[in-house]
């Protein structure tokens, strides 16, 4: 197991070396933030001090030697718009989108799963067609429309709801959480709902699918000639067995909600890092644009290894094999 972990995590650091080359390649040639940084007023003068003292004078490759070396040392760099160090300005975000996702991911789980378990259990009952039928919708519907509905309907007929904003918040060890007030939570409910849908869409299908293929098997019916009860065999085992995929989605989705929630934040004004890159794309502020890719990158090859940890704690074969 050490000799994996090891392993993979020499991978992650090729892999992130690459990453930032792509990642700063990339960037530097969407347009050229001098335009955006300097008044097309200034004097010749003005922009090269400018220019110089962005470093933006410098060859392409010296300027990527010069962020790897600043990357390396924990420095991202300094915000073009917003005039201050890029890891605080990220810092200041993350929280928020941090606690969208996880409450979408969670909320798709807990609901998205049992109903999946249900409809794989009986899959000829109306029912199952019914969750079935609407697990596709989750995926046919954009989310952007179905944003803007849930707006329609519980901010403006209905009037319940609010329409945009974090709400009130608490500080919880210096990180600031909006679920543990009342106010905040009313905010959070919508963009919640609204960022789960399509991935409780994709949790209600891959767990149909595996319940329906897991009671199939010998397995199955040799605890069920054992005359264990239904409500057992499916917390006990089918669960268990269908664990494996449901693991590597759960993870993988919730990369990939605090990665690309950029369209919910952007319809409900949340204050988290989607909305920061919107932003920053449009004054193409580099530093951040950069700086969140990385993020983004570190953040999927990390969920990638203790999902794999996760697989050796849930299959002992796995275990086994990782140890030879």
């Amino acid at each position: 197991m050490v000799a994996f972990i090891v392993r993979r995590l020499w991978q992650a650091a090729l892999v992130m070396l690459v990453m930032s080359l792509l990642v700063f390649l990339g960037v530097f040639v969407i347009g050229n933030p001098v335009d955006v940084l300097i008044s097309p007023d200034a004097t010749q003068d003005i922009r090269n001090r400018v220019i110089a003292q962005y470093g933006l004078d410098l060859p392409i490759w010296q300027q990527y030697l010069h962020f790897a070396s600043n990357l390396l040392h924990g420095d991202l760099g300094r915000s073009f718009v917003y005039n201050m160090p890029v890891s605080q300005l990220i810092a200041s975000r993350f929280p928020a989108t941090m606690e969208l996702a996880v409450i979408a991911v969670l909320l798709a789980s807990l609901i998205g799963i049992p109903l999946g378990i249900y409809a794989g259990y009986k899959p000829e009952g109306w029912t199952a067609k019914v969750i079935m039928a609407l697990s596709i919708l989750g995926f046919s519907v954009p989310t952007f429309w179905i944003g803007l509905m849930l707006i329609m309907v519980f901010a403006v007929q209905l009037g319940i709801m609010p329409a945009g904003g974090r709400g009130e918040t608490v500080s919880v060890f210096g990180i600031p959480v909006s679920f543990l007030t009342f106010d905040g939570m009313r905010h959070l409910i919508l963009p919640a709902v609204n960022l789960s849908l399509f991935k409780m869409s994709m949790m209600i299908r891959l767990a149909a699918s595996g319940t329906r293929e897991v009671m199939l098997t010998d397995t199955i019916k040799f605890v069920r000639a054992a005359g264990i009860n239904e409500w057992t065999i499916l917390r006990r085992h089918v669960l268990r067995l269908i664990s494996i995929p449901l693991v590597t989605v759960f993870g993988l989705e919730l990369g990939s909600t605090i990665a690309f929630a950029v369209v919910t934040e952007t319809i409900y004004s949340w204050p988290g890092l989607g909305k920061l890159i919107i932003d920053s794309i449009t004054s193409l502020d580099r530093p951040v644009m950069v700086a969140y890719l990385m993020l983004v990158s570190l953040m999927f090859i990390t969920i990638n290894l203790v999902v794999d940890l996760a697989y050796a704690v849930l299959d002992p074969r796995m275990r086994h094999g990782g140890g030879k």
